[in-house]
């Protein structure tokens, strides 16, 4: 069996609302998804999600191999690259390819992937978070509704900018779960908006009022210092790693005990998240990986024994995608389809007239410039 070409395509979510952060807003609510088919010469093709804009530099080093061998075109695509580097757009497209060559090898296995992965349960633990930012407070509630009716006892609110507008909203989500839970767990998550002069004494103040699970990405990413002094000022956990691209990022963090919950992104692959996933194991901290249309990284959190919990952005997919996965009973119930179970109606992506908005400059994937700078709301 060899690997014989690509296909790329590009369908859209569409929320219904503003969708976002404290970094920016698609206030239209559609965005993109960017799908890889890897082929084969056996006629069964694989699926991949993510942005995948460095694909042409780095599918030759897959072109005519046999896919079944995943983990070992994993690292031949990282050598692939090595010279001139695998982050960003680049580690991306690896991810991408890598999520195509593991739904492959579970289509052949004529099984689901978390069965190939070794998981014995199909359900996955999850909880709700809508990249809400740009919601009024009374739309915030009513959003979270649906999820409590399915069992969810978890939340993330997004924020950072307004602590005290933050802290509303935070009780408000944990009121609504509370159907389900006496003790909702309330995640915070402040993408990074925090400086490290200041990020202690913002989450002190917002854990006065509320009692949280974990506060995400206090600071920038790669602040070790930073994120170690909100470790030891707060009560909660930090959770963090969502936007590192391999595992020599993450050392410094967990050398440093400066995180509690490790987190990997969905876009980065499968073989990333297993690996990071080890690296925690060996360090006795929990893994929770970010969330992404389809929720591709469900069937390897179902894999690994420090998984804690995976996030989950929408109750719909995305136009075009069909997925063999339920959300009840407060997480993911995964099926029985080959693979990662996604279909792909190749007809109905290619009707669209619709594009996504993530990379615009009001986008929540456009930092502004002033991020992290600013210690107070504007005033009109």
């Amino acid at each position: 069996m060899r690997i014989t070409g690509y296909r790329s395509l590009t369908t859209v979510h569409r929320w219904g609302r503003p969708v976002g952060d404290v970094n920016g807003i698609v206030a239209g609510g559609v965005t993109e998804v960017p799908i890889v088919l890897v082929e084969t010469d056996t006629g069964l093709t694989g699926v991949g999600l993510g942005a995948h804009t460095d694909v042409e530099r780095v599918f030759p080093a897959l072109d005519g191999q046999d896919p079944r061998a995943v983990t070992a075109l994993y690292d031949r695509m990282l050598a692939f690259v090595f010279k001139s580097g695998h982050n960003g757009a680049t580690f991306g497209t690896i991810g991408a390819l890598d999520m195509a060559l593991w739904d492959l090898k579970a289509k052949l296995a004529e099984e689901p992937l978390w069965r190939t992965l070794g998981a014995t349960d199909r359900f996955v633990p999850a909880y709700a978070s809508g990249l809400e930012y740009g919601l009024a407070d009374d739309e915030l509630a009513a959003l979270y509704e649906p999820w409590a009716e399915r069992g969810y006892t978890g939340a993330k609110v997004k924020g950072g900018l307004d602590v005290d507008r933050d802290v509303k909203r935070l009780a408000a989500v944990r009121d609504v779960l509370r159907v389900n839970s006496d003790q909702p767990a309330i995640m915070y998550d402040v993408n990074e908006a925090w400086g490290r002069h200041q990020a202690v004494r913002l989450a002190r103040r917002v854990e006065e009022q509320v009692d949280l699970t974990w506060i995400e990405e206090p600071v920038r990413r790669w602040d070790v210092a930073g994120h170690r002094a909100v470790v030891t000022g707060i009560h909660g956990a930090v959770a963090t790693g969502e936007n590192l691209t391999g595992l020599e990022q993450y050392r410094q963090l967990l050398d440093a005990d400066a995180v509690g919950v490790v987190q990997a992104g969905s876009v980065w692959g499968i073989t990333h998240f297993l690996r990071v996933s080890v690296l925690a194991l060996g360090h006795d901290l929990p893994v929770s990986p970010v969330a992404y249309d389809v929720n591709p990284l469900a069937h390897a959190s179902a894999a690994v024994p420090n998984h804690l919990v995976t996030e989950v952005q929408d109750l719909e997919l995305p136009v075009g995608l069909r997925a063999d996965q339920e959300l009840a009973d407060g997480g993911i119930v995964l099926g029985d389809a080959p693979g990662l179970g996604i279909e792909v109606d190749e007809g109905v992506i290619g009707a669209l007239r619709e594009a996504g908005a993530w990379a615009t400059v009001a986008g929540p994937h456009v930092r502004p410039a002033d991020a992290g700078l600013r210690l107070a709301p504007r005033r009109p």
